[in-house]
């Protein structure tokens, strides 16, 4: 296991403040022996209700990590909007600009298998009442971070606005490009650190330069379109049990573009469940941006956090404190 004490050192030292804006989902999750073909009904274990959402869970790492964290986003008045703020206040995250709105709480619907793999639906619920107008009226928030976190769980207008507030305020804007689909390019414009897997990049980039990136570890035509054609100089590339790469391009001089890329190695782990843990990465990646950690270093704190999360069942459910990832990431035990 790699030594990350510096790293969670500068962690608990030095915290910075995220803000993330967007969903918080009730998980509805159950678990069977393998995922249903089309057309197939199958048996499931016991439903559980869990606290998730992209945002929330994303918000949730931070705080766990010691990182202040605010999260803008709305619930339903009902039990699973309340399960959902009990959570992320238990996480220490500040939930003042949690609205409760009319439509019931947003809920995913989650199949894990028994090999961990899993697939979702979403229902917005709430979630679709955060829109640009939203985001404006609480504008402040965002400006107090040092980062910003967005994915597409939202309307796009509100992913929008919140990156325009953050950029006019010199605050970094993280942002996934999930669940993947066509969005503004006046937002690729906004990013500063772009988070995508395989194939949310080739969305951007084309597979062809994706495929030469994950086979032979020469992302320079993924990063070079990157920076031409929407001006995002650093990315983090997550390739699941292959950890994930952080390509990073420099200014383009006599016609081209340097471009470094540095593996990040996966931790092992005994995988239970990976619901979330792409948040979990993504979470830990904004703290340890907004502590003053290089994004380098950053991804290697979020690839032992999301590792330790691999190893709990749920979302939320399963991210640990600094202390439970630190000692994790040291011992290879989960506590």
């Amino acid at each position: 296991m790699p030594d990350l004490d510096p790293l969670f050192d500068v962690l608990a030292s030095s915290p910075g403040k995220v803000c993330v804006m967007g969903s918080a989902n009730a998980d509805l999750t159950v678990r069977v022996a393998s995922l249903p073909k089309p057309g197939e009904t199958i048996a499931g274990g016991p439903l559980e209700v869990l606290p998730g959402g992209k945002s929330a869970n994303q918000a949730a790492t931070v705080g766990r990590l010691g990182v202040a964290a605010t999260f803008l986003g709305a619930v339903g008045a009902d039990p699973n909007g309340a399960l959902l703020r009990d959570s992320l206040v238990d996480a220490g995250v500040d939930v003042s600009h949690l609205a409760e709105a009319a439509e019931a709480t947003g809920t995913a619907m989650i199949l894990v298998d028994d090999e961990a793999e899993n697939c979702i639906v979403i229902s917005a619920g709430a979630n679709g009442t955060v829109d640009a107008g939203f985001v404006r009226d609480r504008g402040d928030a965002i400006r107090a971070a040092g980062v910003l976190g967005l994915c597409l769980e939202v309307a796009d207008d509100a992913v929008v606005e919140a990156a325009r507030i953050a950029r006019d305020a010199g605050v970094t804007v993280v942002f996934n490009l999930s669940p993947v689909r066509d969005v503004p390019a006046d937002l690729l414009e906004l990013v500063d650190v772009l988070i995508v897997n395989e194939h949310e990049l080739a969305v951007l980039v084309g597979s062809a330069a994706v495929e030469e990136g994950a086979e032979s570890g020469d992302w320079s035509d993924a990063a070079t379109a990157l920076a031409a054609k929407h001006d995002i100089r650093t990315a983090v590339v997550t390739l699941g049990g292959a950890g994930s790469v952080v390509v990073e391009t420099g200014a383009e001089e006599t016609g081209e573009r340097s471009v470094t890329a540095t593996l990040v190695e996966p931790l092992p782990v005994d995988v239970v469940d990976t619901t979330g843990c792409g948040d979990s990465y993504m979470g830990s990646l904004m703290a340890g941006l907004a502590s003053g950690l290089g994004v380098r270093d950053a991804a290697r704190v979020a690839a032992a956090v999301s590792a330790y999360a691999a190893g709990g069942a749920g979302a939320q459910a399963s991210y640990g404190s600094a202390a439970q990832v630190r000692e994790f990431a040291g011992t290879g035990r989960r506590g």
